[in-house]
């Protein structure tokens, strides 16, 4: 499991042991290990390098292992911290590469084909992303939804900036609604607009991954490169986002009523909005005309417009 934080699998077997048995000596290491003692010596050292156990000053020195959720920690961020520089010194190779060469059409656009393929893409893009993140939402998806949520959320946890506009289809899946507000919390600035027009997300305004049939299902997909064409795309997420409707309620809206306000704002109809809320047709529809009458609003859009107008509504 530590390999990839640069553990070997020797060395984790002796702090594995150590966990259960902290404190011990290294002779005694050796033997719950049936290993050399000099072998175990050089892994004693390896893993106090690590940072993964210290020694004591007592004579013989006894091992004490470090808690895993500390030291794990640790490794995961020298590892970063080592990616970010490879990450930088790949840009200064980059200025290396002659005008021409680096503007090439291949070197702008790579096309990937398979849903595993562009799941993996996705996945290694967001894990890179170190500043900001934009998301057009809308299904179907070639990633599992509760990794890559789970993964946005570490984003978010590490200060990413996370923007994402979601269609009505997004919503319209089951706990589509209650996963949006959830994103919220946990820190994601989010709208709804009810037309998103294909999806996309944008890491770091430096790379953009989209579908290359908007339509059908997700076999095929791009990733550009910094170009106009990546240029054009993240234009169009802000000026679909001056248009889209915070989806989070205002601390003074009644809960129900900022959630309807979303969904009408979405272009929901009102037995999709009676799914969604957990209320009869009847009753939503009577909200709706009660809430577009006071709000003056002649269209369903128009009252989440108002309702973001006056406040009720806010990132």
């Amino acid at each position: 499991m530590l390999e990839s934080v640069g553990v070997e699998p020797p060395d984790e077997e002796a702090y594995r042991a150590l966990l259960s048995a902290p404190g011990c000596e290294i002779q005694q290491l050796a033997d719950r290990l049936g290993r050399d003692v000099q072998d175990v010596v050089a892994t004693v050292g390896r893993l106090e390098k690590l940072g993964l156990l210290t020694s004591t000053a007592d004579d013989p020195v006894r091992l004490l292992p470090t808690r895993p959720d500390v030291a794990v920690d640790a490794l995961v961020a020298v590892r970063r911290a080592e990616l970010d520089r490879v990450r930088a010194e790949a840009r200064v190779l980059l200025s290396e590469l002659s005008t021409q060469e680096r503007y090439r059409p291949e070197n702008l656009v790579e096309v990937i084909v398979g849903q595993e393929a562009i799941a993996a893409r996705f996945t290694q893009l967001l894990n890179g992303t170190r500043n900001q993140l934009l998301v057009l939402d809308r299904p179907p998806y070639a990633a599992q939804a509760e990794e890559s949520d789970s993964t946005v959320r570490g984003l978010l946890g590490e200060g990413v900036v996370v923007h994402g506009i979601y269609s009505p289809d997004s919503l319209d899946i089951p706990g589509g609604v209650d996963e949006a507000f959830s994103a919220a919390d946990a820190g994601e600035t989010s709208r709804v607009h009810p037309q998103v027009p294909m999806k996309l997300a944008v890491f770091d305004g430096k790379i953009a991954l989209l579908p290359l049939s908007v339509d059908q299902l997700v076999d095929s997909a791009l990733v550009v490169h910094p170009c106009a064409l990546l240029d054009a795309l993240t234009e169009m997420f802000w000026l679909l986002w001056d248009q889209a409707v915070p989806v989070v309620p205002a601390a003074k809206a009644d809960p129900t009523d900022a959630r309807l306000m979303t969904l009408l704002a979405a272009g929901f109809k009102d037995d999709a909005i009676a799914r969604q809320l957990a209320l009869s047709s009847r009753t939503v529809g009577r909200r709706v005309a009660e809430l577009m009458e006071t709000l003056g609003a002649r269209t369903r859009f128009q009252a989440g417009i108002q309702a973001q107008r006056r406040h009720l509504l806010e990132d």
